[in-house]
């Protein structure tokens, strides 16, 4: 999910989210799914006229500024092919996409998120094709983690996420995490937290001061997700927030995640967050941060060009993640962007299939980082500076990665999970809904999919 993640970077990644699970099995050129029979690919794209119609969600400022780079590059790299680009937020494709693919003109391309309520419905729905095949002649299998491969796959029939068939590759990694600002933490005379308790208690100290603690917006409702899983993940601990999302083991019921609700609710109570912040959106939020106005922002790192455009600058705002009580390693949700997918009514996969890989391969992410975003695979030489935001962002990065630290996005839960616990946070933050009633909301959703399931 997004607002929205080279091998040696990301064997951690690997180990966090492998989850028992052995990588996707290289196509062979031909398959199915709900019933469609797939030829012999190819990298020629051919010199015929074709225009691909691609659906993005890289709105953000880098993002947005690295995508029409790499557009460009890629129509000046194949002249006969032209590239018609729709770019939506992340709230706006999630609710016009499905539309979209089940319309008479269907795009080639389009970013899926990942999990039951998206990608798994697209599956279902046969509107989505398996790249198998265009990843074994692409290399992706070698290029990318076998584990992110797996958030990227399903199985034929769309009902088991991290099956045999591989619907995507993701452009971007992701972290969501605190960013904080460097001077208020100095005035303060505390450092950036590193836990949950450090953090309500340098928050208390901003209040103390006349500060805004954090700054949150969640009008578009996808930011309570990550609240909830940063805080989730700091008192619950890698493995048991994974379990659930994988349907493991556990359950939303449990105390620790009712413990995670409270603490929630208790920061609104007390004035931590953004007053009203059901109405205000996350760009509001992010602005105010970036101007000086709070001592804290949790979101991801896809805001990283953004900030360091904002007045706070590169080094003015730092980046950090948070640890579970006694762990040595932070934990937090994350991992990669929406997956880069070809639809199956495209009529050039192999134009599609080029495109894909351009937008995502080794140099593809050179571009990322020089436009200020975290490229799922990072180069080798790509060492920004200490005391920098993107110093932070790479170090944290590399750190959960190779630490076992990195939670899948909550959302992924369920087919209804992104409705259900975005729905829940703004009744948890507005007061309508105690902890112990949201955690069972959550788990009504929970138990109604499993059975649905068998």
């Amino acid at each position: 999910m997004k607002n929205t993640r080279k091998i040696p970077l990301l064997v951690g990644v690997a180990a966090a989210l492998a989850l028992g699970l052995a990588a996707c099995a290289p196509g062979s050129g031909s398959g199915s799914t709900a019933g469609q029979s797939l030829g012999p690919v190819s990298k020629n794209v051919g010199s015929d006229k074709v225009t691909l119609t691609v659906w993005d969600q890289n709105t953000d400022g880098g993002i947005d500024t690295a995508q029409q780079q790499l557009n460009t590059a890629f129509e000046k790299k194949y002249p006969n092919v032209t590239i018609k680009r729709v770019s939506r937020s992340f709230t706006d494709l999630k609710t016009t996409l499905k539309l979209a693919l089940s319309g008479a003109n269907p795009p080639d391309v389009v970013q899926a998120n990942q999990g039951y309520p998206d990608m798994g419905a697209f599956v279902k729905a046969g509107l989505l094709r398996p790249v198998n095949d265009y990843a074994d002649l692409y290399g992706w299998n070698d290029y990318y983690p076998s584990s992110l491969l797996k958030l990227n796959s399903f199985s034929s029939d769309g009902k088991t996420w991290q099956g045999d068939k591989l619907f995507g590759v993701s452009q971007t990694g992701e972290l969501v995490g605190v960013y904080y600002n460097r001077d208020i933490l100095k005035k303060l005379g505390v450092e950036a937290p590193t836990s949950l308790t450090e953090l309500s208690d340098d928050m208390a100290k901003a209040k103390a001061q006349g500060i805004l603690p954090l700054s949150y917006g969640d009008v578009e409702k996808s930011p309570g997700i990550h609240l909830y899983g940063v805080v989730q993940g700091a008192l619950a601990g890698q493995k048991k927030v994974s379990d659930l999302v994988t349907s493991t083991s556990g359950a939303w019921t449990d105390p620790v995640n009712v413990e995670a609700a409270k603490t929630i609710q208790d920061w609104q109570n007390k004035g931590y967050l953004t007053p009203g912040a059901n109405g205000v959106s996350r760009d509001a939020a992010v602005d105010t941060f970036g101007k000086g106005g709070s001592a804290f922002l949790i979101t991801g790192t896809w805001y990283q060009a953004t900030l360091e455009e904002s007045s706070l600058g590169k080094s003015g705002v730092g980046f950090t993640a948070l640890k579970p009580e006694g762990a040595s390693t932070p934990v937090t949700t994350g991992g990669e962007g929406l997956a880069w997918a070809l639809t199956s009514k495209t009529k050039h996969p192999d134009a599609a299939a080029a495109y894909v890989n351009f937008v995502t391969d080794k140099s593809a992410s050179e571009t990322l980082v020089k436009t200020g975003n975290l490229p799922t695979v990072v180069p080798d030489d790509d060492k920004p500076a200490d005391g920098t935001l993107a110093g932070d962002i790479t170090s944290e990065y590399k750190t959960i990665s190779s630490g076992n630290g990195i939670v899948p996005y909550l959302d992924y839960t369920t087919s209804t999970f992104y409705d259900t616990l975005t729905a829940a946070m703004q009744d948890l933050v507005a007061g309508k809904a105690t902890p112990e009633e949201f955690t069972k909301t959550l788990q009504a959703d929970y138990t109604k999919f499993q059975s649905s399931r068998g």
